[in-house]
């Protein structure tokens, strides 16, 4: 190399490095940089989207383990609803031992990893690991009358009405978005009419969604009933020494407590992060602050459901050594719901606004037991005036944001005594769940009628139509 091709590469005084060299390590660091700002922008999105994806794969992992587990089905796949999530989730399930089971979902088997732990008798939990809840108490099929019941044959017009609710008279596209999967009717206490969808039958669990906070109420008037509680009872939780210490039973069971709340299944709302990522959903709720004076304003709260859940197990005992078998002392055992699971959260409390199975006939039973004001068996298990109460609105002072909503049912008649749907009796009242859930009863017909399907994008169930039929028919006829 010649001194002057030399001064060129190393510069002037021959010291300096290479230009080349020197212009390739800032290259690198350029990018290097780079690579570092983008990871910071990955991590830090990542972090930021973690609450929503966690959300995707508890939701994921809980329905993957109760559906093969509490139903004894092999498509999850099938009870997803639409989201851009789904394709990049990978969902497992794993039997562990005779009567135990997990499900585990994540991101492409890397991100936002959520597991959901089987219980025979209590379903699925969403935790890190498997939670031990004590006693599960055994609940035989005898004092159910629906549960042997032999398949009606049903009257023309009822399976006609029936056959509508299913879609029969829609194309195969619009049956799968109405998505109807068991249809149950009693009329008088007696099964008339009864339907299902392929894979499903009169054994099949289904899950009720927030038609189990309808269940939830049911519980607290069996402890009225037995003077453990009252619906004017305040100071519900230890840690309330401001405002909050007013809220009473009766709020909860209204969702009138005031509590700050979004039932908006979106990023870093109360209710996802409630559902799967708080352990304790009860200490969650009950942490919040108050948006509202109490008893002011009516609000849709899962959230107030799970508090209610919680007065319902200190009231009724055993907490320590039982924590999530009060559904079934109280209720399922007393009625015969034999195939009824209400799935605990991961400190054993049931999840009270949403995660109660059952086969559509348990659910009738339900809607039964309440058309009967109480009744069962001969044995008066509610306050006589219990379901009157709790199916009539009471009008909030700074407003409400769900029409119709009493004390965990919905009402066809509003505070003022206007009918909400003249379709309808005036009677008739609901409990409702997310994706076309119903339990409707009409007292003046002595009609339950129960619906059950995955109906994320259905416009019309086609339920208020069957009720509207079934109701017209003649009792007797």
């Amino acid at each position: 190399m010649t001194d002057a091709r030399a001064r060129l590469r190393y510069g002037p005084d021959m010291t300096q490095p290479p230009r080349r060299g020197r212009t390739g390590r800032i290259v690198r660091r350029v990018l290097a940089g780079l690579l570092a700002l983008v990871l910071v922008a990955l991590v830090g999105g990542y972090w930021y989207a973690r609450p929503l994806l966690l959300t995707g794969t508890g939701y994921a992992a809980h329905n993957a383990c109760a559906v093969e587990f509490v139903t004894g089905r092999d498509d999850p796949q099938t009870d997803l609803p639409p989201n851009p999530l789904v394709p990049y989730l990978d969902t497992t399930t794993e039997k562990l031992g005779t009567d135990g089971g997990m499900a585990s979902s994540s991101i492409k088997g890397l991100l936002a990893g959520q597991k959901a732990w089987f219980t025979p008798g209590l379903g699925c939990v969403v935790a890190k690991e498997k939670g031990e809840y004590g006693t599960v108490t055994a609940v035989p099929a005898g004092k159910n009358p629906y549960t042997s019941t032999p398949a009606p044959t049903m009257r023309p017009d009822v399976s006609e009405a029936i056959a509508k609710a299913f879609g029969d008279d829609l194309d195969e596209a619009g049956r799968k978005t109405l998505g109807t999967r068991a249809i149950v009717v009693l009329r008088g206490g007696t099964l008339v009419g009864e339907r299902y969808a392929d894979g499903f039958d009169a054994t099949t669990p289904q899950l009720g969604w927030s038609m189990t906070k309808s269940v939830a109420v049911l519980m607290a008037g069996r402890l009225a009933q037995e003077g453990k509680l009252k619906v004017t009872d305040k100071g519900l939780m230890s840690q309330w020494t401001d405002g909050r210490a007013d809220i009473t039973v009766d709020q909860l069971m209204r969702m009138t407590s005031g509590i700050q709340w979004d039932e908006t299944y979106d990023l870093g709302t109360p209710i996802t992060r409630m559902l799967y990522l708080e352990g304790s959903m009860a200490d969650y709720v009950a942490d919040l602050p108050l948006a509202h004076k109490p008893g002011t304003y009516q609000q849709y709260s899962s959230g107030s459901t799970n508090l209610l859940c919680r007065v319902i197990q200190e009231r009724n005992g055993h907490a320590d050594d039982a924590p999530a078998d009060f559904p079934r002392t109280l209720l399922f055992e007393p009625l015969g719901l034999s195939s009824a699971v209400l799935e605990p959260d991961a400190v054993g409390l049931p999840v009270c606004s949403s995660y109660m199975w059952a086969t559509p006939r348990d659910w009738a039973a339900v809607g039964q037991f309440a058309l009967q004001e109480g009744q069962w068996r001969g044995e008066q298990l509610l306050p006589a005036d219990w379901m009157k109460e709790t199916t009539s609105v009471v009008a909030a002072s700074e407003g409400t944001d769900d029409e119709g909503y009493a004390a965990g049912w919905r009402a066809n008649v509003r505070a003022d005594g206007s009918v909400i749907d003249a379709a309808l009796p005036a009677d008739t009242y609901d409990a409702r769940g997310h994706d076309g859930q119903r339990i409707v009863v009409v007292p003046s017909a002595k009609l339950v009628v129960v619906r059950l399907g995955f109906s994320p994008d259905a416009e019309d169930l086609r339920v208020n139509d069957l009720v509207k039929t079934l109701a017209a028919i003649p009792t007797g006829g």
